[in-house]
């Protein structure tokens, strides 16, 4: 049995938190880093040298030998660069360890190796990591030691933002600011500022090393190009919520005390629906801190698979036939003084506040769609999202029964007298209480749900950062805010003026409205004749980023500015392209070095078999029934990984751009499942030991 863990004793003990500040810090200093964390002050530097030098004392104690500036380019990954405490040797020989305030607040990558988009020519190389004191420093503990990580945003030289954390903070900013100026007109004077929550849950895979390494579309691109699916695969349910095997179990438990000891509050572990697949989701955090944690959860999962013998998968389809991965966003709005504005009460009709700030965010979901599903585009959700496994690219808000029947008699009458009440779940079993019933049923299969005192924001992708969907959320409804507050500030009468904009709200945007089965073929020809937007790729997302509206509405709140927006758009076609070209030479490589190899040595054996067995006497005409279909199918592969080459030269050909993005999504992409759909049929028909790689039973049933 392994030793018993104590989490509240380890909870954060790698983390320079307010604990350890207080502890260290002298108290003018504690005053002013809390300033600066709660109201934005500016650290001058011999205040930061204190700091720095308090963090670096506490960081060597852990066992820290370097420090990094940890930020989130705009690659998708991390990225962080080590520097020493060692500073120039002394006199007697010995070193002297150093950290200033300096270096604590400022370091300076090469921007020009990070994408930019067009925001820095390649002999532009300054850029800046800025020391984000909202998110706590922590140090973590690997196989290069121990290493001081300090979160940090990263700008270029003039100014913008080449990272996903600036502009989560300047939205983060931007919805503070508006829910304020609408707190104020209900009356309340003593909110100081109010924050986005997010608790981000992670879903995965895990599948054997050794077998992972058989698979050359696993190492390169994160998901299998090619795979039969095996006798068995979902459609039991038994994995879901099943009892975790005893290797899964503790690659867990290990990683638990991994996110605990840094402060990440991992919560809850399950058995997902598909084999070998999983999910962590940890307590909300503050939205930036989440964003953190979440890319913390994702290093740490595969870092610890690794030590377990495993690899852990975050592509968002890595196996064609079950189930892919996501990463569900629940989002709130909560005061510094503990007031959830997503919070109906037992009266949600009577919540006049509650209502205005429900009506804002149909409005924004309504506006920016196309946004919203642009922030969760990726080339992996185009495999997932629409399927009967995610919710639909089409998106829709999910309130609920009790809260549409409060809509709808706003809509009709003009006011809400009532609310639906939850009533008692009787089980019909003497033993059991009679369980109290929420008012509202849940819904899998929205892509924006109302889930109690929050929004649930289901389409995101397993690997991405969820910076992108959180930097929509926040702009969106600020606007919506900032709108709605511009027409109450300048209202003679206040309570008509806002009744009348709840109603005008929910009447102009109840389209976006949607309780029913999002899986649904009736829902994607209802969404059509509502004029909602069904937008099915990441190519087709993207120009959402530069339209007039998206771009008017950024920069007004100053999130991003133009420039900003087209350089992400720039990047995200680039990436795409890149990844699509990426999968195809894998392909290629696979089906012409392994593939059809394997099936002509299994050929040669087939026919030589024919002829063995009508040299003896015996019917071949099995064996020469099946040679005709392996063969004619190998002439079917041959034809198809000549046409993938063609498109694939032709797509690298072209210019980057939409235009080449476009083309790897149309013709491409095509040609890739024109060439994986014989190969799938011919390892159903091939002996398993000529088969040149581990099969979908291989890799999601032996782990």
């Amino acid at each position: 049995m392994s030793e018993a863990i104590n989490v509240a004793k380890i909870f954060g003990e790698d983390v320079f938190n307010d604990t350890v500040m207080q502890e260290r810090l002298p108290k003018k200093v504690y005053k002013d880093l809390k300033k600066t964390i709660e109201e934005g002050k500016e650290l001058d530097l011999a205040t930061a040298d204190v700091i720095a030098h308090e963090m670096k004392e506490w960081a060597i104690e852990k066992g820290a030998t370097h420090y990094t500036h940890w930020f989130q380019p705009l690659t998708g990954v991390t990225a962080e660069k080590h520097d020493s405490f060692i500073s120039a040797p002394l006199p007697n020989g010995k070193v002297l360890m150093s950290f200033s305030g300096k270096e604590l607040i400022k370091g300076e990558p090469d921007a020009s190796s990070f994408p930019s988009g067009g925001l820095r020519a390649t002999f532009e190389a300054r850029g800046y990591t800025a020391w984000d004191c909202t998110s706590p420093a922590f140090v973590r503990h690997d196989a290069a030691g121990a290493t001081l990580c300090i979160p940090t945003a990263f700008c270029s030289y003039k100014g913008e933002a080449l990272d996903q954390k600036t502009p989560l903070l300047r939205s983060m900013q931007a919805i503070s600011e508006q829910s304020l100026r609408l707190l104020r007109l209900f009356g309340n004077t003593t909110s100081k500022k109010v924050t986005p929550s997010v608790g981000p849950e992670q879903e995965y895979f895990l599948v054997d090393a050794e077998k992972f390494l058989q698979r050359k579309d696993l190492i390169y691109t994160g998901r299998t190009l090619f795979g039969a699916m095996p006798p068995k695969g979902q459609e039991l349910d038994d994995h879901y919520f099943g009892t975790i095997r005893q290797r899964i179990a503790g690659f867990m438990k290990d990683v638990n005390e991994e996110l605990w000891k840094v402060g990440v509050t991992s919560k809850t572990q399950h058995n997902e629906v598909a084999p070998a697949q999983h999910e962590l989701a940890p307590i909300y955090a503050e939205c930036n801190v989440a964003l953190d944690h979440n890319h913390i959860i994702m290093q740490t999962l595969k870092r610890v698979a690794c030590q377990h013998g495993m690899k852990c998968l975050l592509h968002e389809k890595p196996f064609a036939g079950v189930n892919g991965s996501g990463k569900h966003d629940n989002w709130s709005l909560t005061t510094d003084d503990g007031k959830n504005l997503l919070e109906p009460g037992k009266t949600p009709h009577e919540n006049i506040q509650f209502l205005l700030v429900l009506t804002c965010i149909l409005k924004a979901v309504d506006r920016h769609a196309d946004l919203l599903r642009e922030s969760a585009a990726d080339p992996g959700n185009d495999h997932r999202l629409g399927a009967n496994e995610a919710p639909p690219a089409i998106i829709s808000v999910f309130l609920g029964e009790q809260l549409e029947d409060v809509l709808e008699q706003l809509i009709s009458t003009g006011e809400a007298t009532h609310s639906l009440k939850g009533g008692k779940l009787q089980t019909g079993v003497d033993t059991l209480p009679d369980l109290a019933k929420d008012a509202t049923d849940r819904n899998r299969t929205s892509p924006f749900a109302f889930t109690g005192n929050k929004f649930e924001f289901r389409m995101v992708g397993s690997r991405d950062s969820i910076s992108g969907p959180n930097v929509v959320l926040n702009t969106i409804v600020a606007e919506a805010f900032s709108e709605a507050c511009d027409v109450l500030e300048k209202a003679d009468n206040f309570d008509e003026a806002v009744h009348d904009l709840i109603k005008q709200y929910a009447t102009e945007h109840q389209r976006v409205v949607f309780n029913g089965n999002g899986y649904s073929d009736a829902w994607v020809e209802e969404a059509e004749k509502r004029g909602l937007p069904n937008i099915r790729s990441m190519v087709e997302a993207i120009p959402a980023l530069t339209t007039e509206k998206a771009v008017s509405m950024f920069e007004k709140f100053k999130v991003f500015t133009k420039a900003e927006l087209e350089s992400r758009a720039e990047i995200k076609f680039e990436s795409y392209a890149k990844a699509i070209n990426i999968e195809a030479r894998t392909m290629i490589d696979m089906a012409s070095k392994q593939i059809i190899p394997a099936i002509i040595k299994y050929t040669k054996d087939l026919a030589d078999t024919v002829v063995a067995v009508k040299e003896a006497g015996a019917d071949a005409s099995v064996q020469a029934e099946l040679l005709t279909e392996v063969s004619g199918l190998l002439a079917e592969t041959k034809k198809a990984l000549e046409a993938l080459k063609v498109v694939t030269d032709q797509a690298a050909a072209m210019g980057e751009g939409e235009d080449q993005a476009r083309f790897y999504h149309f013709d491409v992409v095509p040609a890739m499942e024109a060439l994986r759909t014989p190969v799938d049929t011919l390892e159903m028909i091939v002996d398993k030991e000529a088969w040149p790689m581990p099969s979908y039973g291989d890799l999601i049933f032996e782990v």
